[in-house]
């Protein structure tokens, strides 16, 4: 039940970063403006919950000027987890029940 919820919390997350990385594009290439107070404030909101995601990579990662690799490198993580931890320790609490 546990794993489930962190499944479903990690998945939010995963999309919450393509969104924000897809509403990124479509301000930097004008099709929609931060003049927009909807626009703003899903901007603003988006951001703050990623950020604290990024940063640590920010820190780490080399700075290719415009080019920001933290939120492929937070969902390859994202990943990781969903794909190849979270199953394992499904399995191995299930082993453990028996």
């Amino acid at each position: 039940m546990l794993l489930q919820i962190v499944q479903v919390l990690l998945n939010i997350v995963w999309w919450i970063i393509v969104i924000q990385a897809v509403l990124s594009w479509l301000i930097q290439f004008n099709v929609i403006n931060t003049h927009s107070d909807f626009v703003r404030a899903v901007w603003n909101a988006l951001y703050r919950i990623t950020e604290p995601l990024y940063r640590p990579f920010r820190r780490i990662l080399p700075d290719f000027g415009a080019l920001d690799l933290s939120p492929l490198v937070v969902l390859l993580i994202l990943y990781i987890l969903q794909n190849i931890v979270i199953p394992r320790i499904a399995i191995m609490i299930a082993g453990a029940a028996f």
